[in-house]
């Protein structure tokens, strides 16, 4: 009959198993401690990372703000009003040091009156007048045409039909103190307003003569 002999037994071995049961013990009973001190703790060996409940917070906020722009996007820069009114009482477009107000006709006129030559950007100016903010301009009755905004009710036929001066859309003011009125102007440079120095040039002017005869510099 076999007999079953016992194996060798090895008391450093035992010691070892030992050892191992009581570090996990020890463990355990940290981990136990941990969980009882702070709400939430991560294991890592023998000691614990607690995770304050703001922490957690803060990292949750953050985590949602994350996925709502993955989920929506970044949302769009908004643009800036540069709409503004020169010392002349001129629409005008505002430089980027929110001082400097140019007249609306020299935005896209090849020469950087801005410091920073904004008023030639490639965006501002590559498909004009399309590329152009709307109070930059300023539609002829012929909508083929347009100018600048600035150039309505200077006196002068800008649009080639006169509706940048007498038309009901311009809804121009009556001549400034250094014009002169006519009920109609003769050359097609003007529309119903000439300046007072050509009064009394010796040159029709008005269709009425009246610069000539009445109106006074």
């Amino acid at each position: 009959m076999n007999k079953i002999h016992p194996q060798n037994f090895d008391a450093a071995s035992f010691g070892s198993a030992k050892s191992l049961f009581t570090a996990k013990r020890g463990t355990i009973h940290n981990l136990q401690s941990c969980h009882n001190d702070c709400p939430a703790c991560i294991p890592c060996t023998q000691r614990c990372i607690c995770v304050s409940a703001i922490g957690l917070s803060v990292l949750g906020v953050i985590a949602a703000v994350i996925a709502l722009v993955v989920t929506v996007g970044i949302p769009p820069h908004t643009p800036v009003n540069r709409l503004c009114v020169t010392s002349s009482n001129q629409t005008g477009f505002l430089c980027d040091n929110r001082e400097s107000c140019i007249p609306a006709s020299q935005v896209c006129d090849t020469r950087k009156n801005c410091a920073n030559g904004e008023d030639e950007q490639e965006a501002l100016c590559g498909d004009l007048p399309n590329s152009l903010p709307e109070y930059l301009i300023f539609h002829c009755g012929n909508r083929r045409f347009w100018i600048y905004a600035d150039q309505r009710c200077n006196g002068i036929n800008d649009c080639g039909d006169c509706s940048d001066e007498i038309g009901t859309w311009a809804s121009c003011p009556p001549c400034g103190p250094q014009w002169w009125g006519c009920t109609m102007v003769v050359f097609h440079m003007y529309c119903t307003c000439i300046p007072r120095h050509l009064c009394r040039d010796g040159i029709q002017h008005c269709i009425d003569w009246s610069d000539e005869y009445i109106c006074t510099r």
